[in-house]
């Protein structure tokens, strides 16, 4: 993964409990800036850090369609989004940065 794509991606809190669904062109940066509590709003008041999940692509226009598509599932679908790529929900974080 380059430092500049843009990406969506999920993130959730410790015990899993609630998803908060972001777009970047910078995924690394944007994740450190929510494990930092950089980010005020929805992310840190829900201790919202863990990177369970994200998709990258080659323009930010399809990564904002994608976004707003990835809003609107019910939790249902977006459990088994993750699952089928992170079926233990560990941290991708660690994952990108080595």
């Amino acid at each position: 993964m380059t430092m500049k794509q843009p990406s969506v991606y999920i993130i959730t809190n410790r015990y899993n409990t609630t998803l908060y669904i972001g777009v970047t062109s910078n995924l690394i940066k944007r994740i450190y800036q929510h494990k930092n509590k950089l980010v005020k709003g929805f992310s840190a008041q829900y201790n919202l850090d863990k990177l369970v999940y994200f998709e990258c692509f080659e323009d930010m226009e399809n990564a904002i369609t994608r976004e707003k598509r990835l809003k609107v599932w019910k939790r249902d679908w977006k459990n088994r989004l993750i699952n089928e790529m992170n079926p233990r929900w560990k941290d991708l974080y660690f994952d990108l940065i080595g």
